[in-house]
């Protein structure tokens, strides 16, 4: 059911992990599990639930995000496998086997004898809100099972054929969490236990594990890993997630990887909720069981694995009963005298151009735009070998002139996190440095 560095790891084996891990965790029933190793994270899942204890998903560990979990659940303590972890909480070190429990032979007919009620509470996710406090949202064990079920049927891997999944996605994150960790244990696929970041990491991992193969991963790790020019193991299937893939990208993932890619829809709050093969199609379809519907302009997601309705960030299209466009976020969307657009778009459009290999547009905050005499927007760019000239006539024959970035900033990076997102504090602190750079040439 999983592999570390290579070696499988039978069903047998886990669920004795699990108990062992289960009798050594502490009388708090709110567990934040920090493990890298998938594995690891893994069994500290399932010994948190057989034990009755809520596992806490947040999306960072900063020292701020830590001291809101504790006021959340003053019970809290952290499962991690890092040897210099410094979460300022109680900490339970990963317990690893003796010499005596890894010599001897795991039962294979070993089972679990705790039942887990669909009811029960398994994991509060949480998301930022508008006052950057944490917002718990329930998942409870059964609706967590019809998700990754449902996801196995739309993906093909409930055929019978065991793939094994291999990730660039932190299990912590909702989409890993699935996708990764939940997706394995409820279609009989197996897993790897390594997080590859880099492409000859990725490249490595895959080759380490036997086909069919399955990669989860984000848009930022399949143009890295394209731009590399690395040869890719054979690849069964390729999953992307966490932000926007285009028609193009995917394109050259399916032609150069001779693989199928398939994107996922979901969020934090709802879990994944639809699919579609962006080569193919642009519609995107439900997943069973969940419907949208729209109301003065705030689109809600339920049914199927859904807590409840649920408001989408994003503006979409329903066109028809499982079926529904989606164009950008709420949050993206942007005015300028009198034209509007999303900034999802203008990514779209400056990521297509020829030598750009990452890009973001952004809207000044209101203390820069005294620099430039509006408030308009401004674009972070990698791109080696393209002068601004060349990009800015690129860009005028995609987009309205009114959005053209003013200032365009080159730069070494963006400064993406595990999953490929953006961070908006860490954006904007790059686009500072950038102008003052800028500004002293």
């Amino acid at each position: 059911m999983a592999y570390r560095s290579g070696v499988p790891v039978r069903a047998g084996s886990f669920l004795a992990d699990v108990r062992r891990v289960a009798e050594a965790l502490p009388r708090g029933s709110h567990v934040l599990n920090v493990c890298s190793d998938r594995y690891r994270f893994t069994v500290a899942f399932a010994a948190s639930l057989l034990s009755r204890k809520v596992s806490l998903l947040p999306s960072t560990h900063t020292p701020e995000v830590i001291r809101q979990l504790k006021r959340f659940a003053p019970d809290v303590f952290c499962i991690t496998d890092e040897a210099q972890c410094s979460i300022d909480l109680p900490r339970v070190p990963f317990p690893e086997r003796s010499p005596a429990d890894r010599a001897g032979p795991a039962e294979p007919g070993d089972r679990p004898d705790v039942e887990i009620d669909a009811e029960c509470l398994a994991a509060y996710v949480f998301t930022s809100g508008s006052t950057g406090t944490p917002l718990p949202y329930r998942k409870t064990w059964g609706r967590l099972v019809n998700c990754v079920r449902h996801e196995a049927e739309r993906l093909g891997l409930l055929d019978g054929g065991s793939h094994t999944i291999v990730g660039t996605v932190p299990p912590q994150h909702m989409y890993g969490f699935e996708s990764t960790v939940l997706l394995a244990l409820q279609s009989g696929n197996a897993f790897s236990s390594g997080r590859p970041f880099y492409p000859a990491d990725i490249c490595c991992e895959l080759s380490s594990v036997p086909q069919p193969r399955a990669l989860v991963t984000t848009p930022v790790h399949l143009r890295t890993l394209l731009a590399s020019e690395v040869i890719v193991p054979a690849t069964d299937l390729v999953l992307s997630a966490t932000a926007p893939l285009s028609r193009n990208l995917a394109l050259d993932v399916e032609r150069q990887c001779r693989t199928r890619l398939l994107e996922i829809y979901g969020s934090t709050e709802t879990g994944q909720i639809a699919c579609r093969r962006t080569s193919a199609e642009t519609e995107w379809q439900l997943f069973r069981g969940v419907r949208l519907s729209s109301s003065e302009g705030q689109t809600w997601a339920q049914g199927g694995h859904i807590e409840q309705a649920t408001p989408l960030c994003d503006v979409v299209e329903i066109t028809a009963e499982d079926r529904f466009l989606l164009h950008g976020r709420l949050s993206d969307l942007v005015n300028i005298a009198g034209k509007r657009s999303s900034l999802a778009y203008l990514n779209h459009q400056l990521n297509a151009i020829p030598g750009v290999l990452d890009g973001a547009f952004f809207v000044r905050d209101e203390s820069d735009a005294s620099l430039v005499g509006v408030n308009r927007v401004a674009a972070l760019v990698v791109a080696p070998g393209v002068d601004a000239a060349t990009l800015t006539e690129q860009l005028r024959q995609r987009i309205d002139p009114v959005f053209l970035p003013r200032p365009l900033l080159f730069v070494d990076a963006l400064p993406r996190n595990d999953t490929g997102k953006l961070p908006h504090e860490a954006l904007h602190a790059l686009a500072a440095t950038a102008l003052k750079r800028a500004g002293a040439k």
